[in-house]
């Protein structure tokens, strides 16, 4: 189970990737019932350490936080044409090796590939350095399409924002839904956006109808056998101009995003309640073999061992 986080700075370190590891993993929420994280900011040199913004941050932990973390976590490293100190990849090295779980944020992906751990992987990074990251790293899978991508131990992510979707990913796996989407309340942001999502969307600022009305409105509605019809109709448009004007806002079709709104769903009602596979299906709104079958694509593992796995990780005693 996941317990200590350390991320790395180094001057110009980028202050709003900072900002959300401490966001996500560095508040104390436990009073809430939710996970507390062992979090620390690293540096090859502690001490005095400015960010891109010039803000000043005093570090006070040195790379053997850094190794020794549950999860490390590397920001934007924007000198991409700079090889990371020898130190700093070492330090990385020892984390994988041991089986830590690393992640990184837009162009982070530069120093992960530097140590090696890119290598036969895919993996992402901000759109504008995904060319550069294929030809500077060339065993590397590079996929510019992505908000992030899941390798298992290795995690990368695309531009900035898209390393809070990694790092809500992360709080999933290590805890469920549940526990993620109550993160992202308190945050007040977008519970989950799949990885498979586009990082480049055309049109940046909704105009027009209200999206996020029309989330708000499936997501009371999941147990309803609602269509991508009945969605259209909300927003007063034909399915057609529908499925184009959301896929434009969501970089994901309408279909994609309330199936996986519904597996959401089912997973946390999978984590929460003693109820049957075929009570679940229906308050998600889908029959229960077709949960089965997308649950078991969507995440690799059926319904009845997910209820399990997190049924033990609630028993377990703490480390």
């Amino acid at each position: 189970m996941l317990s200590s986080v350390s991320v790395l700075a180094y001057e110009g370190v980028s202050a709003f990737g900072l900002g959300v590891t401490a966001e996500i993993f560095g508040c104390d929420r436990s009073a809430d019932g939710l996970p507390r994280y062992d979090y620390a900011v690293t540096a090859l040199h502690p001490g005095l350490v400015r960010t891109d913004a010039g803000l000043p941050i005093l570090v006070e932990h040195g790379l053997d936080r850094l190794r020794s973390a549950d999860l490390a976590i590397v920001v934007c490293w924007d000198a991409t044409d700079t090889i990371p100190p020898t130190p700093v990849l070492d330090a990385l090295r020892a984390v994988a090796a041991r089986g830590g779980r690393i992640l990184s944020h837009c162009t982070g992906a530069f120093v992960l590939a530097a140590a090696g751990l890119l290598d036969g992987h895919r993996a992402t990074t901000h759109w504008m350095h995904a060319d550069k990251l294929a030809a500077d790293y060339p065993e590397v899978k590079v996929d510019p399409d992505v908000l992030y991508v899941d390798e298992g131990q290795i995690i990368t992510s695309a531009g900035t924002a898209a390393g809070i979707d990694a790092c809500l990913h992360i709080l999933r796996l290590e805890h469920g839904a549940a526990i993620a989407n109550q993160v992202a309340r308190r945050m007040v942001i977008a519970p989950h956006r799949d990885g498979g999502q586009a990082q480049f969307v055309p049109v940046p600022v909704d105009e027009g109808a209200d999206l996020a009305v029309l989330h708000d409105w499936v997501l009371t509605r999941l147990h309803d056998p609602i269509t991508v019809t009945d969605m259209a109709r909300q927003v007063h448009m034909a399915p057609r101009t529908f499925a184009r004007w959301f896929g434009e806002r969501t970089g994901t079709t309408p279909y994609q995003w309330l199936t996986n709104q519904r597996l959401i769903r089912a997973q946390e009602l999978l984590e929460r309640t003693d109820h049957g596979i075929e009570q679940i299906a229906a308050e998600c709104g889908l029959a229960p073999l077709v949960l089965r079958r997308h649950f078991t694509r969507r995440l690799g593992i059926s319904p009845r061992s997910y209820r399990r796995r997190f049924t033990q990780m609630a028993t377990a005693p703490p480390k």
